[in-house]
């Protein structure tokens, strides 16, 4: 991953500004995570038991609304890194811009990837990857849109890390009739706020999904990641009122914006991303503040910002903002 422009990138913030309270707001992880059951001894005892396994990927498949076949990985980065690898190497196609790993991992297994602009130039390629909502610009497409275009390319690929709180985007009901055309790509770490847990999914045909195992290897997640994962993903109160504190925070948040001026490229219930005409200026003053935000190198204006977690970083945000105003 050297090299590849993140979020979540704090080392840099303090070597460029030092200091030590931050608040990261450079990720779109919820910042009030799940809280995390108790773990027994066990789970970090022994190694996990394909039962406990099978357990947490029913749980998961019950959240997605799919009754296909799940993987359970040590994140959706885990999935991404093994993608290249469910075919031979060919003519891939991701949409952009995009979370840059997908492009990245494609290339450094030998695929010739294009970065398309819009979905019809994608059809015809023998690997077709599109995050649902996007990141960072929020974009979505419906579900029918994708599975129309599962039927045009090789295999579509749909990161929909950031589609917990808005599953009327998801493809995961539309499994069952794509068979072997299409696979889903799950975070769960980001809405449960659990991202060190390291823990995500993969949904789709029987034989990707079995070769998808294989390359991945036994016990490909934690005795902990299981335990806190079939709590979360079963703790249906707790999902709905998540979505809608999420939603209430980023009106609040687009709100803050407005009122500094800038206008909303696009965003998700986990982060926004505005227009600001100089992304990375207004980065390195709110970082004057200890906030980290992200800017993007392809796109001179954007700034991408997650989502406070607490009144006090909420109020340093408002300072923040009203003294770049001043």
């Amino acid at each position: 991953m050297a090299g590849r422009d993140h979020g979540g990138d704090l080392d840099r913030a303090r070597t460029l500004h030092g200091g030590t309270d931050w608040i990261d707001l450079s990720t779109g992880i919820n910042p009030r995570p799940y809280p995390m059951p108790e773990i027994p001894p066990a789970a970090l005892a022994a190694l996990p038991t394909s039962e406990e396994i099978m357990a947490l990927e029913a749980a998961a498949a019950a959240a997605c609304g799919t009754v296909t076949g799940v993987v359970a990985l040590s994140g959706a980065q885990a999935a991404i890194q093994l993608v290249p690898r469910l075919r031979e190497a060919g003519h891939a196609a991701v949409l952009s811009p995009s979370y840059n790993e997908h492009a990245a991992s494609l290339r450094a297994h030998g695929w010739c990837v294009a970065e398309a602009r819009d979905l019809a130039a994608m059809e015809g390629a023998d690997l077709a990857v599109v995050v649902n909502p996007n990141n960072p610009d929020g974009r979505a497409w419906a579900p029918e849109v994708l599975a129309d275009l599962a039927g045009r390319v090789g295999l579509l690929v749909v990161d929909e890390s950031f589609a917990d709180p808005h599953p009327e985007v998801s493809l995961c009901p539309r499994l069952r009739d794509l068979g072997e055309t299409a696979l889903v790509l799950r975070s769960f770490g980001k809405f449960y706020g659990l991202a060190g847990l390291r823990l995500g999914f993969a949904i789709g045909g029987a034989r990707t999904l079995a070769l998808l195992r294989d390359l991945a290897g036994p016990w490909a997640v934690s005795g902990p990641a299981i335990v806190a994962g079939r709590a979360a993903l079963g703790d249906h109160a707790w999902r709905t009122a998540t979505t809608r504190r999420l939603f209430r925070a980023a009106a609040r948040l687009d709100a803050l914006a407005d009122s500094a001026g800038w206008s909303l490229v696009g965003g998700t219930a986990l982060f926004r991303t505005y227009e600001t005409g100089d992304g990375f200026a207004v980065r390195d003053r709110l970082a004057v503040g200890r906030i980290w935000t992200r800017a993007f190198p392809y796109s001179r204006g954007w700034l991408r910002l997650g989502l406070p977690g607490s009144e006090d970083a909420w109020l340093r945000l408002e300072r923040a903002l009203a003294c770049g105003r001043e």
